[in-house]
């Protein structure tokens, strides 16, 4: 673990379950929801509030959730679980290098806490002076959830369901398991925490019994957002959330201008960005940080994965991942682009085409059944039908260079490393071993050679084979 500055605000995010009723060999809090894990939608719930620095408390089964953090991220380890307080417990010294601070404590599991409700909550927890501000929503349904008792402007107790009488339980305001602490408070609160219940746990709600013995101001921020209570202990759950996140993102496209045919099998990153008068068609997954300019359409069976789409593209039942697409380029139906692909404005990739870190210039054409590996290339070329790049000779990935105006045969070969200047041409079937100037043609096939009356003599010793 390591503090990075005292006081200040600080995140301590609570992210030691396992994934035992998901059934998966995965932490909980990297099961995903559009495509994100759980833990990363509040990661960057955190930086939108503008809180960068955070502890992340792990189990030991849960070292790869450190992958999802950037370098200098705190983490502690929770040894073994014993409540949601110990688990607090257990980032004590990440607490220590943020005294005189605030400190925002969440679940790693309840992915619809939003950069807003942290805001506001922080300014009435700020403006109240107040040792615990708990993060609260009003539901129809409270059923389960610890209920929020008010004594005036005082939160006097968080009371679970099963504790509850009949009087609390018609409460509707819950818990949503967030909460802002002033951090000397609750470095203190948690050295009062006892175990003596059925569980033999340490509770984090049970810091508001501290307070309100101790005369500490317990505020309550009431949000807007009712999902932020939401979480997911099965795969039930988890696809529940899946479907509320969808609807929330077509929202979103709806509002900005986006064209959606139909929601069925459209699945939209929450961390999409999509221009006015794009079309998406039914079945199409859009997925990670991508974002498409204005007038695209993509058709249904595409998948685009954290890469930058210009405007006026057709994307037609294709796949790009983390790839550049310039204005006006047309891809499809049935190509994929690789990572490290970039097209140019204007540039045309047909049917069942494969193009992969390499660089297409401007408004050339690779029509049909090609594969482009490891490339720089021109704008206004042309590829024919069942161009393929050698890139690869069993050790090393070479490129090929080819330059503006270039025109590329059909069934052309180019092993890597060669050049192709500008404006020159390949016959179709040749494979190219060696550079080619520009404006000139490259010819690298066995002559024709015809052999008359061959096929009958040949068709005859089939019949009879003792001739």
């Amino acid at each position: 673990m390591n503090g990075q500055q005292s006081g200040g605000l600080s995140a301590l995010i609570l992210a030691a379950g396992n994934g035992k009723r998901m059934r998966s060999k995965k932490p909980k809090v990297l099961c995903e929801v559009l495509f994100k894990p759980m833990i990363c939608w509040i990661r960057d719930w955190c930086l939108q509030a503008g809180i960068s620095d955070q502890c992340v408390v792990i189990s030991p089964e849960g070292e790869e959730i450190r992958g999802h953090f950037p370098q200098g991220t705190a983490f502690a380890v929770q040894q073994e679980r014993r409540g949601t307080g110990h688990a607090v417990m257990q980032a004590l010294d990440f607490l220590k290098a943020h005294a005189g601070g605030d400190v925002l404590v969440l679940n790693g599991d309840a992915p619809f806490i939003d950069g807003e409700t942290i805001q506001n909550a922080l300014t009435l927890h700020r403006r109240e002076q107040a040792a615990i501000t708990v993060v609260t929503a009003e539901v129809e349904d409270p059923t389960g959830y610890g209920r929020i008792v008010r004594s005036r402007k005082n939160v006097s107790a968080i009371v679970e369901h099963a504790d509850a009488d009949d009087a609390i339980r018609a409460i509707h305001e819950i818990n949503s398991g967030t909460f802002w602490f002033k951090v000397d408070f609750l470095m203190d609160a948690l050295s009062r925490l006892g175990c003596d219940n059925a569980q033999g746990e340490y509770y984090l709600t049970d810091t508001v019994k501290v307070a309100t013995r101790a005369g500490a101001r317990v505020r309550a921020y009431c949000s807007e957002n009712c999902d932020i209570v939401l979480g997911a202990n099965d795969r039930r759950g988890l696809l529940k959330l899946n479907e509320i996140a969808r609807r929330r993102v077509f929202d979103r496209l709806l509002d900005a201008g986006v064209n959606l045919l139909s929601t069925d099998g459209l699945i939209v990153s929450p961390d999409a960005r999509i221009e006015p008068d794009t079309t998406l068609y039914p079945g199409v997954i859009i997925k990670g940080k991508t974002m498409i300019g204005s007038g695209c359409t993509i058709t249904s069976g595409s998948v685009i994965e954290d890469s930058i789409i210009g405007s006026s593209v057709t994307v037609n039942c294709s796949q790009i991942t983390r790839s550049t697409v310039g204005d006006g380029a047309r891809i499809g139906p049935f190509s994929q682009l690789r990572p490290d692909s970039h097209l140019a404005p204007g540039v045309k990739i047909g049917d069942f085409v494969e193009i992969k870190n390499s660089t297409i210039g401007e408004k050339t054409s690779v029509a049909h059944l090609s594969y482009i590996g490891d490339s720089d290339v021109g704008a206004r070329c042309n590829f024919g039908c069942g161009v393929a790049v050698a890139n690869y000779d069993g050790l090393h990935k070479n490129r090929c260079v080819i330059g503006n105006d270039a025109f590329i045969g059909c069934n052309t070969n180019l092993v890597a490393p060669v050049s192709l200047g500008d404006g020159a041409y390949t016959a179709a079937g040749s494979t190219i071993t060696e550079d080619v100037p520009g404006d000139a043609l490259a010819i690298a096939r066995a002559r024709q050679v015809v052999k008359p009356d061959w096929s009958a003599r040949f068709r005859g010793s089939r019949i009879n084979p003792e001739k």
